[in-house]
C-alpha cells in the first residue's frame, strides 16, 4: 500500500522541504524502479511546484550534441524497432526524440502500466545516430518530446502527433502533412515586456489497449509565473480528437493568458502576395479564424502576413468554439510538391463548460520565412488569475479536414485584395472581392433577394458591385475602401435575405 507522499518525495525531491530545490531531471531522483501512479499526484506535483520558486530546467548538453547543427540534429532518427510498444497490441507506439539543436531542454518521460509508473531512461542504442559518436561514458541526458504513432495495421504505424518544444504540440489525421500546433498555455503574447514560455517538464503516458483505441498522456506544466497540470486524452478517427483538462497554480498574479492557443503559418495569399515572388501561388497553412461565439453568431476572419504586428481582440462570453481553418483544399491553390498546404488539418476548439467573458484574440505578426508560424489565436480571459489561486478549464479539439460544427449559412469561399487600377499614389485605397458558397444561396431566386450589409470604420466604401450565382450557389461582393486619414479599417460583410442572416460575417483589418 503507497503512500502519495512517498511518491511525491520521488518525483520532487521532498517538495514538502521548504529548503528543497525541485528538479525534476536529476539522475538521483530517477524512477528506475515502478513506483504506484494515481492521475492525482500530477496535480499535487504542479501545485507543489507552484508553492516554491521557479527554477529553469538545465539545458546543457555531452558533446556531441551540445551545439548541432539543424542537418546534424535531423540527421538523428529513431530506431523503428525500438519504438516503445511497436511489438505489443496497443494500437500506438512511441518514439522518444533526442535533444539537440533547438530542442535542448530535457523533457522527461514515464510510462504508466497496470496502476504503476516507469521512467523512460535514455539509450543511444535507440538512435541511428550518423556520423555522431555517442558520449564514452553513459550519461542520462533525457529527451526533448515525444513522437506519437498510430497502427495502420500489418505491423506498419503513421504519425499521430508530436509533444516536443516548449507547450507545443500537433497531431493530425489520416492523408494530412503537418501543419499547425497548438500550445499548454499562451502568457503574455505580443506583450511589448515579452513573452513568457512554459514548458511541460514531465509526461506520463498511460499503456493503451487495441479495444479503448485511445490514449491518455499527463504533464506537468512549468513557468516562471504558472505550473500547472494537464490531461490529455487522444482519439484517432476520421479527426483526431483531443480532451484537454488543466488546472493552473498561478505562482503571480496573471492578467494575460491565452487558453487553447494555437499557431500557424501564413507568408503570402490571396489577400497579401507583397512576399510572394515564388513559384507557388501560395504558401500558408490556415486561410482564417472561425468562431462561434456565445450569441450563436458565425466569424471568419481571413488571416494576413502584415508589414507591423497586428492584435485583434473578439469580445465574447461562453464561446462555443473556434479555430485555424484550412479552408483551400485545391493543390493548384499551392502547386507545392512537397509540403502540400492544401493537406494542413484544420485545428478547431470546443470549450468544454462555460469560459466567462473574455476574448478571441488573433496575433499576426511579419514575417519572411514559411517556417515561421506568425499566426496565432486563443482565448484571453477577462478575469485575472490571482497568485496562489487554481483555476480549471477544459476544452475539446479537433484535428481534422472540416470542423464538426459549421455554419448553416453561407461560408467564405474566397477573400482577395490588390490595388484599385487608376488608383496613383493613393495607397489608402484597396479592392476587395468576397465570395460566399453554400445551399442558403442556391434558395435566393434572384439577386434582389439578398441584402449586402458592408460596413468600414473608419473609411469609406465606393464602387460596391454584386455577382450572384444560383446555379453555382456562390455570391461575389467587389468594393473598394478608402481608409481616408486612417491607416486602417475595419470591414463587415454580411449577407442576409428577409431580415435574417443567410451567411457567416466576414471581417477583415485592412492597414495601407
Amino acid at each position: 500500500m503507497y503512500q502519495r507522499r512517498d511518491v511525491l518525495k520521488l518525483a520532487l525531491g521532498s517538495v514538502f522541504a521548504p529548503a528543497a530545490i525541485f528538479d525534476i531531471f536529476s539522475p538521483a531522483l530517477a524512477q528506475e524502479a515502478p513506483e504506484a501512479f494515481d492521475p492525482a499526484i500530477v496535480v499535487d506535483m504542479a501545485r507543489g511546484l507552484a508553492a516554491k520558486p521557479y527554477k529553469a530546467p538545465a539545458s546543457d548538453l555531452p558533446e556531441p550534441f551540445a551545439n548541432l547543427t539543424y542537418e546534424q540534429y535531423a540527421s538523428i532518427k529513431h530506431r523503428p524497432e525500438r519504438a516503445i510498444w511497436a511489438v505489443n497490441e496497443t494500437g500506438f507506439a512511441l518514439e522518444p526524440l533526442h535533444r539537440g539543436n533547438v530542442f535542448s531542454t530535457p523533457m522527461q518521460l514515464n510510462i504508466v502500466a497496470d496502476g504503476h509508473t516507469r521512467r523512460v531512461p535514455y539509450d543511444p542504442a535507440r538512435y541511428d545516430l550518423g556520423k555522431l559518436t555517442p558520449p564514452s561514458e553513459a550519461r542520462e541526458i533525457g529527451f526533448s518530446g515525444v513522437r506519437i504513432l498510430e497502427s495502420v495495421g500489418g505491423g506498419k504505424f503513421r504519425e499521430l502527433g508530436i509533444f516536443q518544444g516548449a507547450s507545443v504540440f500537433r497531431s493530425q489525421t489520416a492523408g494530412q502533412m503537418p501543419g499547425v500546433v497548438a500550445r499548454g498555455l499562451a502568457i503574455k503574447t505580443a506583450d511589448p515586456k515579452g513573452e513568457e514560455f512554459p514548458l511541460f517538464r514531465a509526461l506520463w503516458i498511460e499503456r493503451p489497449s487495441v479495444a479503448t483505441k485511445t490514449l491518455i498522456i499527463h504533464a506537468v506544466l512549468d513557468s516562471e509565473s504558472v505550473a500547472g497540470a494537464y490531461r490529455f486524452t487522444i482519439r484517432p478517427g476520421d479527426a483526431t480528437i483531443v480532451d484537454i483538462e488543466c488546472t493552473l497554480f498561478p505562482r503571480v498574479a496573471m492578467e494575460h493568458i491565452g487558453l487553447a492557443a494555437m499557431q500557424a503559418a501564413y507568408l503570402y495569399g490571396p489577400m497579401d502576395r507583397r512576399r510572394g515572388d515564388d513559384i507557388r501561388p501560395g504558401i500558408y497553412e490556415a486561410t482564417g479564424l472561425q468562431i462561434l461565439n456565445g450569441k450563436d453568431e458565425w466569424l471568419w476572419r481571413p488571416i494576413s502576413n502584415r508589414d507591423t504586428l497586428q492584435i485583434s481582440a473578439f469580445v465574447d462570453e461562453n464561446p462555443k468554439g473556434f479555430g485555424f481553418l484550412q479552408r483551400d483544399r485545391h493543390f493548384d491553390r499551392f502547386q507545392d510538391d512537397e509540403q502540400h498546404w492544401e493537406s494542413k488539418p484544420s485545428l478547431w476548439i470546443e470549450p468544454l463548460g462555460e469560459w466567462g467573458p473574455g476574448f478571441v484574440t488573433l496575433v499576426e505578426i511579419p514575417a519572411d520565412s514559411q517556417i515561421n508560424q506568425n499566426m496565432i489565436a486563443y482565448w484571453r480571459p477577462k478575469a485575472p488569475l490571482a497568485a496562489g489561486s487554481e483555476a480549471s478549464f477544459a476544452y475539446r479539439q479537433f484535428w481534422c479536414w472540416n470542423p464538426p460544427e459549421r455554419p448553416p449559412l453561407a461560408t467564405t469561399r474566397l477573400s482577395r485584395s490588390g490595388r484599385v487600377p487608376n488608383a496613383g499614389s493613393n495607397a489608402k485605397r484597396r479592392r476587395f472581392l468576397v465570395e460566399f458558397s453554400g445551399e442558403t444561396l442556391k434558395n435566393a431566386a434572384t439577386a434582389n433577394d439578398v441584402t449586402v450589409n458592408l460596413s468600414a470604420s473608419p473609411g469609406s466604401i465606393s464602387n460596391m458591385r454584386k455577382f450572384p450565382s444560383a446555379e453555382r450557389g456562390t455570391y461575389r461582393v467587389a468594393f473598394d475602401i478608402d481608409a481616408g486619414g486612417d491607416g486602417q479599417s475595419e470591414l463587415r460583410l454580411l449577407l442576409e435575405a428577409q431580415g435574417k442572416p443567410i451567411s457567416e460575417t466576414w471581417l477583415y483589418r485592412w492597414t495601407t
